[in-house]
């Protein structure tokens, strides 16, 4: 009897830490666009910061990144088990919180010649190289506002993967959220460092001296980081917006069951194509999400310029 009680727990154990995996599994697919987007955003935290600065840097906001999850993932159990009919709700404000940030920074680009942004690097460049910047000081305020964007970010992947396990146990939901918690954190801020050193390694390898292929090899190799470093700054930044608009559209159309169920009849009748019907049954949700997702970040940006302007203009004048 003891021994076949024993296996039992074993069999609940397994069975337990495996639907925790599946659960984690489904949660960072519904989270990477957020996580796209969190490896530009920070990465870009650190440029005009000094070189041998870089990592020290990368470190301080990763533990801040730690601390804001320590904060949220209390705050999110919480509301599930108190009040778990807002777990709907606050997803469908993450969904709509990406989706306006994703148009915001589309709408950046717009509006934004590359001269002003060109001018904004020089500047920080300007204020590393100038002995009379407390570098310190200017650190703290570069990990003070990446702690603020993780803060936020945080928060989506947070509410994002509490949507995914809402049904789960209480105890399958802290596995969940700890674990997607820890591999988040590690996962970005690990490509973050290794992002922002690409460069140096590209340096260092380019100044490689000698001959014989290998040598040729490695300054190649070299160069190539050198060169691509910053596209593929430019190619996280797209993939993350991307990503940022099928996902938030996503969780808006599964929320609006009209529009849900319009996406699925449309899907249902594209998979009837002959050939290609089973591709074309998995990007119609796809291509839908994205569109629903631009269409929905545009009226709230919209709603939050309005707002904001409204609000500008009842200030009271200084006289």
């Amino acid at each position: 009897m003891a021994g076949s009680s024993l296996f039992a727990l074993i069999d609940d154990i397994a069975s337990l830490l495996d639907d925790v995996a599946a659960m984690t599994k489904v949660a960072t697919q519904k989270t990477a666009g957020v996580l796209g987007d969190d490896l530009a955003l920070n990465a870009q935290q650190v440029t005009g910061v000094t070189a041998d600065r870089e990592l020290p840097v990368v470190w301080a906001v990763a533990k801040g990144s730690l601390v804001n999850k320590a904060i949220l993932v209390p705050a999110a159990l919480a509301i599930s088990a108190l009040i778990p009919w807002a777990i709907v709700p606050m997803l469908m404000l993450g969904g709509a919180f990406l989706c306006y940030e994703g148009v915001e920074k589309l709408a950046h680009k717009l509006l934004h010649s590359k001269g002003e942004d060109e001018a904004h690097h020089g500047e920080l460049v300007k204020a590393v190289a100038d002995p009379a910047v407390d570098i310190v000081s200017f650190e703290k305020e570069k990990i003070k506002g990446a702690v603020r964007t993780d803060f936020v970010l945080s928060a989506e992947i947070i509410v994002i993967s509490l949507g995914t396990v809402a049904a789960a146990t209480f105890g399958q939901r802290v596995a969940v959220l700890v674990g997607i918690s820890i591999i988040m954190t590690v996962g970005v801020y690990g490509l973050v460092g290794g992002i922002v050193k690409l460069d140096d390694a590209g340096l260092h390898l380019s100044a490689k001296t000698g001959t014989g292929g290998f040598r040729g090899f490695q300054r190649a190799l070299g160069r190539g980081l050198l060169t691509g470093a910053p596209y593929l700054m430019k190619t996280l930044s797209v993939a993350g917006t991307v990503a940022m608009f099928m996902v938030g559209g996503g969780i808006l159309t599964h929320g609006i069951p009209p529009v849900h169920h319009f996406s699925e009849d449309l899907a249902h009748g594209a998979g009837t194509v002959s050939g290609i019907g089973g591709v074309l049954a998995a990007l119609v949700p796809t291509l839908i999400n994205t569109v629903f997702g631009i269409l929905a970040g545009i009226v709230v940006l919209l709603v939050v310029t309005g707002v904001t302007r409204a609000v500008r203009a009842a200030r009271p004048k200084p006289r």
